[in-house]
C-alpha cells in the first residue's frame, strides 16, 4: 500500500504519506499551546500518522484572529512537549505558522489589522491598515524568527500558511493586492522574502508551504493556472508543497461538508506536481482510505495526503490500514459540527463520531475491560442506542439490543438515505458492522423485556407541541415523516423551520430537486441560520435559490388550512395567506418518555441518553452512550435515571 510507504521531506523521512494537517483546537491557554495540545497530537501519533502539523501560530502579535489562537513567542515549552510525546511514537512534527493579515479580527487585539491593502474582510467588514515598508519587514522577520524557535524547541521543521486566512496569500492575490509599490508590482515578493527568512532560521530543517492554489475568484484571485507558475517560483527553498483552496470570498471552500464530493482539490494538487520538484501534499475532504490510496499511487494525484478530518474522527485509523483493518476505521461524514471552531461560540475541538477527541485529559477513554462484565439491555437502536451497544461490548459486558422498527440506525439512518446524504448513513452502517463483530444480539420488532442488569435507554424524540393552529382537512406532516417517505400530495409545499437547522433546507432540497414547488419560512433574518456554525449557511442559502426554493424571512407560522396557511410577519404582525398542499413541520422535538416511563416503573438501573434526554445532535447521543456505559459500571444504579455527567459536556 504506497500510502504507508515512507515519503522523505528534505533532511527527514515521515513513516508514511498520511498527514494530520494544521488546525485549529482551541486547546490552548491563552496564547500557549497547552497538555491538552501534547495529548491531542500524541494519540494521533500513537495512531501511526507519518506527519503532524501543529496548530498555527501567529508569528507577531498585530495577529489575533481568534481568543485562544497560538502566539509563537509562547509556543517554544509546548512545541517542545509536542515534538517529545510524538517523535516517540514515531511522528515527525512541523510548527504551523502564519499571520491572518485582514482575515483576522480586532476583538482581541483591540488594535487594527494588517494587510497589504484596505480591502474589507468579508466576515466582519473591518477595514485593515494597509501595511507600511516598516510593518512588513517586521512580519518577515517574526516568520524567522518564530521558525527558530520552533526548530530549536525540537519541531522538525515548519510549514508556513499561505492558504486559508493568511496573509502571505492575501499578498499574492489582486483580490487583496493593490498596492502601487513594489509589494504590488511583484506580487510573489513578500511570499519569497518570508519563505527565504524562514529558510535561512531553520537550516536543513523541513520547511513545506500551505499554498493557496485556486482562490475561486477568477475576475482578480489565483487561479489554477496562474498557481502553477506561482508554486514553480516559491517551491525554491521549500521542501513540500500543500495545496489548497479558498480566498476571503470563499471560506468555507478550503473544508466544506458533505455537499462538497471528496478530494475536491486532487485535480488541483495533480497540476501543481507536474509543475514543482519538490513533494506535493493534497488537501481537500481527503476522509476515505481508498481514495487516499488512488492519489499518492495509482491516481499519481500527491506525493502525501492530508487526512486530518478523518484523523479527528479516527485518531487509529493509520495504525487500522497497517493491521489490514481498514474497514474498522471510524468514517468521518464531514459535518463539520463540532471540529469548525472558529465561531462565537469559541468551542474545543471534538467529532461528533468520537467525543474523545479534543478531550483526551478531561473526557474518560472507554478502551479496555470492565472489571465486572453485566448484563446490558439497551433499548432503542438509533445511534445513541448503537454506540452505547458497541462500547459495552468492547468492554466485555453482554448486551442485548431491543429495537421497535425493522433495521438500526434510527433517524440518522432514514434522513441521510432521503435526502442522499449517504456519508451520513456510513457512521450508521459502521455502527452495525461493529454490533455485528462484537456478537451483540439485536431483537427487531421489541422494547422489551430486559433482563436484571442495567438497562440504558435511546428511544429518541417525538413531534414537539406546535403553537399554531390546524384545521381539520389541513395537510400537515413532520420533517422526520417526510424524510421516512410519507407521501405527499399534489401541489405547492410550505416548509416550517423555526430552528434553522439543517433538517428543514435538506428536505427543502430534496423535494425541489424532484420537482415540488417549495416555499421555506423562518422567523430569522436568514434562513438556516445555525448552519453559520458548520460554516454552510452561505452555500446552503446559494443552493436554495439556484434550486427554485421561495424563501419566507421573518415569518411567522399562525394556521395551517385546507390548501394553504396563514403566516405573519414577525415585526410589522402583517398577516397573508400562501398557498400549500401540505405543510412539512421541521420544528422541536420532544423525548419519547414512554419506554422509559415503563421501564423505570419496574427497574431501578435505568440510564437515558440522547434524545430520549432532550432532543439535540448526533455528538450529544454519542457521548451520552460512552458515558451511560462507564457510569452503570461505576454505580451499578443511576438517580433519575441519568448518571452524574451525562449532561456536563458542552
Amino acid at each position: 500500500m504506497q500510502l504507508l510507504e515512507p515519503l522523505t521531506l528534505g533532511p527527514r523521512t515521515a513513516r508514511n504519506r498520511v498527514v494530520f494537517g494544521q488546525h485549529e483546537t482551541n486547546l490552548g491557554w491563552g496564547r500557549a499551546l497547552s497538555d491538552r495540545h501534547v495529548a491531542y497530537y500524541r494519540r494521533r501519533a500513537l495512531g501511526g500518522v507519518g506527519t503532524i502539523v501543529v496548530e498555527e501560530a501567529s508569528v507577531d502579535p498585530s495577529d489575533w484572529p481568534y481568543e485562544r489562537a497560538p502566539l509563537a513567542s509562547e509556543c517554544r515549552p509546548g512545541w517542545s512537549a509536542i515534538a517529545d510525546a510524538c517523535r516517540d511514537a514515531g511522528a515527525l512534527v512541523l510548527a504551523g505558522l502564519g499571520h491572518a493579515g485582514g482575515q483576522g479580527t480586532s476583538h482581541w487585539s483591540q488594535r487594527e489589522l494588517w494587510a497589504p491593502s484596505r480591502v474589507p474582510e468579508v466576515n466582519t467588514r473591518e477595514v485593515p491598515k494597509s501595511m507600511e515598508d516598516a510593518d512588513i519587514e517586521a512580519v518577515i522577520s517574526a516568520f524567522g524568527t518564530a521558525a527558530a524557535a520552533a526548530v530549536a524547541a525540537g519541531c522538525d521543521g515548519v510549514e508556513v500558511n499561505a492558504g486559508q486566512f493568511s496573509l502571505i496569500r492575501q499578498f499574492l492575490s489582486g483580490l487583496t493586492n493593490q498596492r502601487p509599490d513594489a509589494w504590488g508590482a511583484d506580487p510573489t515578493l513578500f511570499a519569497r522574502r518570508v519563505v527565504s527568512a524562514v529558510r535561512d532560521a531553520v537550516g536543513d530543517a523541513i520547511v513545506v508551504l500551505r499554498l493557496s492554489c485556486d482562490e475561486l475568484a477568477p475576475w482578480a484571485g489565483i487561479t489554477p493556472e496562474m498557481a502553477t507558475g506561482l508554486a514553480a517560483t516559491l517551491a525554491h527553498g521549500v521542501d513540500a508543497i500543500t495545496v489548497v483552496r479558498g480566498s476571503i470570498y470563499s471560506v468555507a471552500a478550503t473544508r466544506p461538508d458533505t455537499h462538497t464530493d471528496t478530494g475536491f482539490n486532487l485535480d488541483l494538487a495533480a497540476m501543481i506536481r507536474s509543475a514543482v520538484p519538490v513533494p506535493v501534499i493534497a488537501q481537500g475532504s481527503i476522509v476515505d482510505r481508498d481514495q487516499a490510496e488512488w492519489a499518492v499511487g495509482e491516481g499519481g494525484r500527491a506525493d502525501a495526503v492530508e487526512m486530518t478530518r478523518a484523523l479527528i474522527a479516527d485518531a487509529d485509523l493509520v495504525a487500522k490500514l497497517a493491521a489490514g483493518a481498514g474497514e474498522r476505521i471510524r468514517p468521518c461524514i464531514l459535518c463539520n459540527q463540532v471540529c469548525q471552531v472558529r465561531d462565537n461560540r469559541n468551542p474545543i475541538i471534538t467529532c461528533v463520531v468520537d467525543p474523545h477527541s479534543g478531550h483526551e485529559l478531561d473526557e474518560a477513554p472507554v478502551d479496555g475491560t470492565a472489571a465486572t462484565p453485566m448484563s446490558i439491555d439497551v433499548v432503542g437502536g438509533g445511534v445513541a442506542g448503537m454506540e452505547a451497544a458497541r462500547v459495552a461490548a468492547t468492554r466485555g459486558h453482554r448486551v442485548v439490543v431491543h429495537e421497535r422498527s425493522d433495521a438500526l440506525g434510527g433517524t440518522l439512518r432514514v434522513a441521510a438515505v432521503a435526502a442522499g446524504r449517504e456519508r451520513l448513513a456510513a457512521l450508521a452502517d459502521w455502527l452495525a458492522a461493529e454490533l455485528d463483530r462484537l456478537g451483540v444480539e439485536v431483537r427487531f420488532g421489541s422494547t422489551g423485556p430486559v433482563g436484571d442488569g442495567p438497562v440504558i435507554v435511546a428511544t429518541g424524540s417525538v413531534p414537539g407541541e406546535i403553537d399554531y393552529q390546524v384545521t381539520r382537512a389541513a395537510v400537515r406532516l413532520t420533517a422526520t415523516e417526510v424524510l421516512a417517505g410519507a407521501e405527499l400530495p399534489d401541489g405547492p409545499v410550505f416548509i416550517w423551520d423555526p430552528i434553522g437547522g439543517p433538517i428543514a433546507v435538506s428536505v427543502a432540497e430534496t423535494l425541489a430537486a424532484a420537482g415540488r414547488v417549495v416555499e421555506l419560512a423562518t422567523p430569522d433574518n436568514i434562513v438556516g441560520n445555525e448552519l453559520s456554525r458548520s460554516g454552510d449557511l452561505a452555500p446552503a442559502n446559494a443552493r436554495l435559490q439556484q434550486a427554485g426554493v421561495t424563501l419566507q424571512r421573518r415569518t411567522l407560522l399562525r394556521a395551517v388550512k385546507k390548501g394553504a396557511v396563514e403566516v405573519e410577519d414577525r415585526f410589522s404582525g402583517e398577516r397573508r395567506t400562501i398557498r400549500a398542499a401540505v405543510v412539512i413541520d421541521a420544528g422541536q422535538r420532544l423525548p419519547d418518555t414512554t419506554t422509559f416511563g415503563d421501564l423505570s416503573a419496574a427497574h431501578g438501573g435505568v440510564v437515558r441518553i440522547g434524545d430520549a434526554v432532550a432532543p439535540r445532535t448526533v455528538h450529544e447521543a454519542i457521548l451520552e452512550a460512552r458515558r451511560a456505559v462507564l457510569a452503570v459500571e461505576g454505580t451499578g444504579d443511576v438517580s433519575d435515571g441519568v448518571p452524574m455527567g451525562v449532561l456536563s459536556h458542552g
